[in-house]
């Protein structure tokens, strides 16, 4: 079974809280966004490894860490992910970026794709996937399959918020991916909205409602 990691660095749950909050306008939803998925990123990068190497500082030679092995792939799910992919870029400027583009049914709710790009050299890359939500996990699940059909190994899927339906749905159908959230709420309500949530992501990131 995937592993489930919820990151509850005090910086990262205040901006949640403050992220929470009906009142919170689009412009500091969408820094909050950006924020989040940087300190996110930063704990789950935590694990990558390093090598040794010798530099020369302005006084000597001396070995310091430098990353090892292969280079990363921020894949936002349109359009909400979008939000988190600066945030994450200012930490991995090397990143090179892909999109993928689901909507979700609103008869079936389960997601369709429309739009997919990928980097060329996926096999040199370790794939982060993000999404603010993971609410029914459809989404979420129908990516990541995407993802693997163009032989994509690496893959772990960061959300900031996210519910159990969610989390079973990523962990059923994917059981070797890991998810990382920044906040495991309640539940879903009959709108398939997570309770409590943070409502639409993408229209309080882009000022559409």
């Amino acid at each position: 079974m995937s592993k489930l990691t919820i990151l509850d660095h005090p910086l990262i749950q205040h901006k949640i809280a403050i992220a929470r909050n009906k009142n919170t306008g689009s412009g500091l939803f969408r820094q909050l966004v950006k924020e989040i998925g940087m300190l996110m990123v930063y704990e789950v990068t935590r694990d990558l490894t390093l090598e040794d190497v010798e530099i020369e500082t302005p006084i000597c030679k001396t070995k310091a860490k430098m990353l090892r092995g292969k280079k990363m792939a921020v894949v936002p799910i349109l359009r909400a992910g979008i939000g988190m992919v600066d945030g994450i870029l200012e930490l991995v400027p090397q990143a090179k970026v892909g999109h993928i583009g689901l909507y979700r049914d609103p008869v079936t709710k389960e997601p369709v794709e429309y739009f997919c790009k990928l980097p060329q050299d996926v096999a040199q890359r370790d794939f982060i996937l993000v999404d603010p939500m993971l609410a029914t996990g459809g989404s979420a699940s129908a990516a990541i399959t995407l993802l693997k059909n163009k032989n994509i190994k690496s893959i772990r899927l960061v959300c900031l918020v996210g519910c159990p339906e969610g989390v079973k749905r990523v962990q059923t159908d994917h059981p070797d991916i890991d998810i990382y959230l920044a906040s495991l709420d309640e539940k879903l309500n009959e709108d398939c909205y997570i309770v409590p949530g943070l409502g639409d992501a993408g229209d309080r990131i882009f000022g559409t409602k």
